[in-house]
């Protein structure tokens, strides 16, 4: 679609609407792979395992949970394949040409977040490679520097420095990147896999973990009630849902490439619930069969690829993680902020430069490094601030508009789309009232009770879904029912 009369302050290449939709299933499928197959991903499947107390518990939770993502992605990935545009200018419908701003920065920040907490779990399992050498191991009990030993800071700078240089040729180096980096990780998932079983002297289904090591394991994740327990398995399956928060808002950013929707749904299918059910049920078997074979409980990776006897295996490990962060992180953690800085400033910022920016705000995290801790509290956390702008959206997009977006008047100051100057009054104060409940009353007071806060990515769609179709349709002001 031609843009004309686009505003220079709205309007740049690479916030255009996608003009090559070469992005078929397969590239979609593998969206989720780079997503999905990570060092974190596997942490969260480890930690919720353990949450669930028995393997059927845990492909239950994990499966209902993964339905419910296939639904929501296909809802925002539908809107992306009709608009052609990217998250921040989808966002311009609901919140404003200006006013679209604020979400567009929500979600590059957590961004920087994800991209910090991935790179330092590539990292380290670089470092578990090193250290098997007594000389790095010495230099990485003595040298310290930023709260980290020196070893883990010279690795995180090498992982993140090696992203930046995929970004560099855009878009369509993305994909190809992902096309290879998403499966060659399931390759290595599975030999991790048939490896431990075998040294477990088989495939176990039955979960050997004494009760006081789940209960041990499991005491600082948030989550309400003993492991095994209905209230555990919901949380697990809404921790589940909410790990994909942030590409419930940003999946147009990819799903826009797609020829047509039949693409969409094949590489969503594939790549959601039977994928995500797949990498879980992997996930699962491997910390049993890590469990019978070292006897204790090993979440991460990287500390089940530390204990190898093999050289090679260990280093195969290695470099497949760090290529698995590799392909999160451009997926998730760069391709995002890459286009929501960008649409801040479009006239200075491009693609480019909004990645750029991405990754030096990670770096700036990382001697604080929030991400450490919980893997289900962490991911709570950061998904629930993106909850309430999902809500407004959807319902924007699916219930006021039907479905129609004047793609041109995204791009025009004057349009369709300028509401109160720029700022659509009612999508904010609807995000504030929905962040006040998501995160701000049960994360920072205890006003709410202790499992709110697991649950706060629903709360927050809910609330402000529900105030945001109250002011634009019950009770519109005159300002916003003109325009």
């Amino acid at each position: 679609m031609e843009i004309k009369n686009a505003s220079p302050s709205l309007y740049n290449e690479d916030l255009a609407p996608a003009k090559e939709r070469n992005w078929g299933a397969f590239s979609i499928f593998n969206v989720w792979t780079s997503d999905v197959h990570s060092l974190w991903g596997y942490y969260l499947a480890a930690s919720l395992f353990l949450l669930c107390g028995s393997f059927v518990n845990f492909i239950l939770a994990i499966g209902v949970g993964s339905l419910v993502i296939f639904v929501l992605m296909s809802l925002i990935g539908n809107a992306g394949v009709r608009t052609g545009v990217p998250y921040p200018v989808l966002a311009r419908a609901s919140f404003g040409v200006w006013g679209a701003n604020i979400p567009a920065l929500v979600r590059a920040i957590v961004a920087c977040f994800w991209y910090g907490a991935q790179t330092a779990a590539a990292s380290g399992a670089i470092v578990a490679l090193l250290t098997r050498i007594d000389s790095f191991k010495a230099f990485h009990q003595s040298s310290h520097v930023l709260g980290h030993s020196t070893l883990e800071v010279i690795c995180f700078v090498v992982i993140w420095a090696l992203q930046l240089l995929i970004i560099q040729r855009g878009m369509e180096t993305v994909r190809r990147f992902q096309d290879w980096a998403g499966p060659a990780v399931w390759l290595m998932m599975l030999i991790l896999a048939i490896y431990l079983c075998v040294a477990a002297g088989g495939i176990s289904l039955t979960a050997p973990i004494p009760q006081d090591v789940l209960l041990e394991k499991t005491k600082d994740a948030g989550v309400p009630g003993e492991p095994g327990t209905f209230p555990a398995l919901c949380a697990v399956a809404a921790t589940w849902i909410t790990y994909f928060a942030a590409l419930y808002l940003n999946f147009c950013d990819f799903s826009r490439y797609a020829p047509d929707v039949t693409a969409l749904r094949k590489g969503n299918i594939w790549g959601l619930p039977v994928n995500l059910i797949l990498f879980s049920l992997v996930a699962g078997v491997t910390t049993i069969a890590a469990f019978n074979v070292y006897h204790e409980v090993l979440l991460h990776p990287d500390q089940i690829s530390a204990k190898f006897d093999s050289w090679f295996l260990a280093l195969l490990a290695a470099v497949t993680f760090a290529v698995a962060t590799l392909g999160i992180n451009v997926v998730a953690n760069f391709v995002s902020p890459a286009f929501d800085f960008s649409n801040v400033f479009p006239r200075h910022i491009d693609f480019k430069k909004g990645g750029y920016i991405a990754a030096l705000i990670a770096l700036v995290l990382y001697p604080f490094a929030p991400w450490e801790g919980s893997a289900a509290s962490f991911v709570g956390l950061i998904g629930a601030t993106m909850g309430p702008i999902f809500g407004i959206m959807m319902v924007d997009y699916y219930l006021i508009a039907k479905g129609r977006v004047n793609v041109p008047a995204l791009y025009q100051e004057d349009g369709e789309y300028r509401f109160q100057n720029g700022w659509n009054v009612s999508a904010l104060v609807a995000a504030a009232i929905g962040a006040l409940f998501s995160s701000i009353l049960p994360n920072f007071t205890s006003l709410l009770p202790s499992w709110w806060a697991v649950y706060g990515w629903f709360f927050g769609v809910g609330i402000a879904g529900a105030v945001y179709y109250v002011l634009r349709v019950v009770m519109p002001s005159p300002v916003a029912r003109t325009a």
